[in-house]
């Protein structure tokens, strides 16, 4: 018989002074009851209660454990109305783990709306551009910038960026502009390291899909450190429009070849699992969606 089952029943035999308003209070029989208090002295080798036609009494031992067992079903009901609130409310500790640049530029300015918004939530983000094990390092949700997420994971489109081709006026004027795909083969190019084609680099144009093999004169696996040797005019970069798109329109940097257009990546919240999402995540999630779109 479940402990707390017959905890249950004498604290409710004591504070009702009867077995039938117990049972009543229980939704149970009073022959139930009976047994349960009954099994539980016996479990304990004491008796709890001392019975009369007329009147219960508690024996010094079943003060004891009256007092005791009061403390820990009071305990179970509050850790289940603090589980039951959180199903309703956001609530608690969401780890993140999310791109360098991405986070630093496109999620950092809305993390303090979203804890404005949900008071009783806190925040573990963590940056890195290497792809994380979300389940093995414990994280809540993370943000993958990818032309498909882990068929592992449950993942939520947020938006969209496209790798644009792109390099300094000052190393276009001193090397020329390439004017087809095959021919940055011959430019000094830098690579980003976490790239899935490697330095192989893919393009749709007007004759189809071409692709071209890169040399690259520097490799990084942070965007931010490609773009700035390609501000320095050390080589042309293909990197998304999130991080490159202000330089463009400032100047800094040169869109090449538009007319062939690299890969265009998703960027989505991913995690391990739909079932009892947590109104936390869920809360996250709608807000991402909602700011990044």
């Amino acid at each position: 018989m479940d402990r707390f089952v017959e905890m249950e029943a004498f604290n409710a035999v004591v504070d009702s002074g009867s077995f039938v308003k117990a049972a009543d209070h229980l939704g149970s029989s009073k022959a139930a009851i009976s047994r349960y208090i009954s099994d539980l002295e016996a479990r304990l080798g004491v008796r709890l209660l001392h019975r009369t036609t007329r009147k219960l009494s508690l024996t010094d031992e079943g003060q004891v454990f009256f007092l005791r067992s009061k403390e820990l079903l009071l305990e179970l009901n509050n850790a289940e109305l603090e589980i039951t609130s959180r199903n309703v409310t956001a609530s608690g500790l969401i780890r993140i783990n999310a791109p360098v640049t991405f986070g630093i530029k496109h999620l950092s300015p809305l993390w303090a709306q979203f804890l404005t918004n949900y008071p009783e939530v806190k925040l573990d983000i963590t940056l890195a551009d290497l792809v994380v094990d979300l389940v093995e390092e414990g994280y809540d949700i993370a943000i993958r910038i990818a032309t498909l997420p882990s068929s592992t994971l449950i993942s939520k489109r947020l938006g969209s960026t496209r790798l644009i081709l792109c390099a300094s006026p000052q190393y276009l004027k001193k090397y020329g502009t390439p004017q087809h795909p095959a021919e940055l083969a011959q430019h000094s190019t830098i690579s980003y390291s976490y790239f899935s084609t490697k330095d192989e680099w893919y393009f749709d144009g007007p004759e189809g899909k071409v692709s071209v093999k890169t040399n690259p004169r520097i490799h990084s696996n942070n965007g931010d450190t490609c773009r700035a040797a390609a501000l320095e005019g050390l080589g042309i970069i293909l990197q998304p429009s999130f991080l490159i798109n202000e330089d463009i329109q400032a100047g800094a940097l040169i869109e090449l070849m538009p007319e062939y257009r690299s890969i265009e990546l998703g960027i989505y919240a991913v995690y391990a699992s739909r079932k009892h999402l947590a109104p936390k995540i869920r809360a996250l999630i709608d807000f991402l969606a909602e700011n990044i779109r």
